[in-house]
């Protein structure tokens, strides 16, 4: 019997939502929407994740933040804050890292091992890109929402959908309908 899986929103936040911030996506409402009608199917066994930056400058985080510098302010920056309507959308505490990528030992810890995901979010073309292929070389099953994640741009979002779909059998691409179609109990009126 396959494992329940987790729904994984990532980095809901001011800053991908705002549109007057240099990183809004053009589809985060869209995507917002989806995610809420995914959650009654997972019940309590959804993760949200934020993206807040590093306090160290070495490396090429120097240069990222210096090419942004609209971003480069503390983590508790309102930027950094959950949209308001994802305030509710997990019974868990937030899960924070520094990295575009949400995989890691603190998402292991939480989902459990070898875990099957659901990706959603943004950005599509990063932070759920970043997460998806590294949750792959970990040993867990993900599948990406294409409607349930927003993208830098619509062009953007399509080709980080296309490399995902590369990823077979470790990572899938599907809608929300099909998904939701996938999670319903066997007989259950469609």
């Amino acid at each position: 019997m396959r494992t329940r899986p987790w729904l994984v929103v990532i980095d809901p936040q001011v800053i991908f939502a705002d549109p007057s911030s240099d990183w809004a996506s053009p589809e985060f409402d869209a995507a917002a929407d989806t995610i809420e009608s995914l959650l009654p199917a997972f019940g309590e066994r959804v993760l949200v994740t934020r993206w807040l930056p590093t306090a160290s400058r070495a490396g090429s985080w120097g240069e990222y933040f210096a090419a942004w510098p609209f971003a480069d302010v503390p983590a508790d920056d309102r930027l950094y804050e959950l949209v308001p309507r994802a305030a509710g959308w997990s019974p868990h505490p937030t899960l924070d890292r520094p990295t575009f990528g949400k995989w890691g030992p603190e998402l292991v810890e939480r989902v459990g091992e070898n875990p099957r995901l659901v990706l959603t979010g943004v950005s599509t073309d990063c932070c759920v890109l970043s997460t998806a292929l590294a949750a792959a070389d970990g040993g867990a099953w993900a599948s990406v929402v294409s409607d349930g994640c927003a993208a830098s741009t619509p062009e953007n979002g399509a080709a980080a959908l296309h490399v995902m779909g590369l990823y077979p059998p470790q990572l899938r691409v599907l809608g929300s309908a099909e998904l939701l179609a996938e999670l319903a109990p066997p007989g259950a009126a469609g």
